[in-house]
């Protein structure tokens, strides 16, 4: 098992270290100037430079790529172009929103989906379990930007039972749970077919083992059978899933935010883009990318312990 994780934690490093480099490469691609559009098109051409020289745009682009390298493994993204705040706090202020709304998610897909799965392949064959197929598929179509504009016009704007925009007053944790399920709806339906439908193929393949078997011959229960036995081992793929999941997720905060207009991640990137504000949208992605690989990490940790054969074949 030691050696298991000394491996994962080595692929997660590199995995990181990949995608800081393509991330200064796609925000050095990106057209236009940085310092003009942040100062305004009134800006005189000494305060473009001199923005410039703060930043770092003056050098050779070798010197503000090792630079930046350098400083991102120090968890220092620099500061905010126009407030000079460090970059860091902006984004860790957001954080909490972002990982609130995945929470959220994560409880929709799960709390849906593996019910749905087990229910699916206990009743294989029969017009539930061909419900659960096609509610599955519908679901998974279904973009994330389109259930959060239904979800606001059907609950909020129509029926009044849910509240449209923020995350809620700060301090009160039952306003903000409020304001977080239809964002958090819209963030994590999609997954609910995903989590269905591999819940439902890994039971399958459960329930025609021989500890199954053996299970009812003795006669114990069908419902403990399924969820006690059966279910502890076809979980085991669902969770490599949500791994996954969680980047999927992060994508669709980024339209949960901007319709509900709640604070978050995506929603600082979205806006940091608009401005080319890049100190912010580097430290954002970094930070939301080091969040995604910790998530898979975990993810294969826990099949790595629990399932053997998965230590072995890496």
């Amino acid at each position: 098992m030691l050696a298991y994780v000394v491996k994962r934690l080595g692929l997660s490093v590199v995995i990181v270290s990949v995608a800081m480099a393509l991330l200064f490469c796609m925000i050095y691609l990106v057209p236009g100037d940085p310092a003009s559009v942040a100062l305004g098109p009134r800006a005189s051409e000494a305060m473009k430079e001199a923005l410039r020289v703060r930043m770092g745009l003056d050098q050779p682009v070798w010197v503000q790529f090792w630079n930046f390298y350098s400083s991102a493994w120090r968890g220092d993204f620099g500061v905010e172009v126009l407030s000079e705040r460090p970059v860091i706090d902006v984004v860790l202020e957001q954080l909490p929103y972002t990982l609130a709304l995945i929470a959220g998610g994560i409880t929709w897909s799960v709390g849906l989906g593996i019910p749905l799965g087990c229910w699916a392949a206990v009743k294989r064959g029969s017009l539930a379990d061909r419900l659960v197929g096609v509610l599955s598929v519908a679901v998974i179509a279904i973009p994330s930007f389109v259930v959060a504009i239904y979800a606001l016009l059907i609950f909020s704007v129509s029926l009044r039972w849910l509240p449209a925009i923020g995350a809620g007053e700060p301090g009160d944790l039952g306003d903000q749970l409020v304001h977080l399920i239809l964002p958090s709806l819209a963030v994590g339906l999609g997954w609910v077919g995903y989590i269905a439908r591999m819940v439902r193929a890994s039971m399958l393949e459960v329930l025609e083992t021989s500890h199954i078997r053996t299970a009812r011959a003795f006669g114990l229960p069908e419902p403990m059978i399924t969820y006690r036995y059966a279910l502890t081992i076809a979980i085991l793929p669902t969770v490599t899933l949500l791994g996954v999941g969680v980047g999927q997720m992060l994508s669709s905060a980024v339209f949960a935010e901007i319709v509900f207009a709640r604070p978050g991640i995506g929603r600082l990137v979205y806006d940091a883009i608009l401005t080319r504000n890049f100190p912010v949208v580097s430290g954002a992605v970094l930070v939301t990318t080091i969040f995604f690989v910790l998530v898979n990490l975990i993810a294969d940790l826990v099949i790595g312990a629990l399932d053997p054969r998965v230590r072995s074949s890496f």
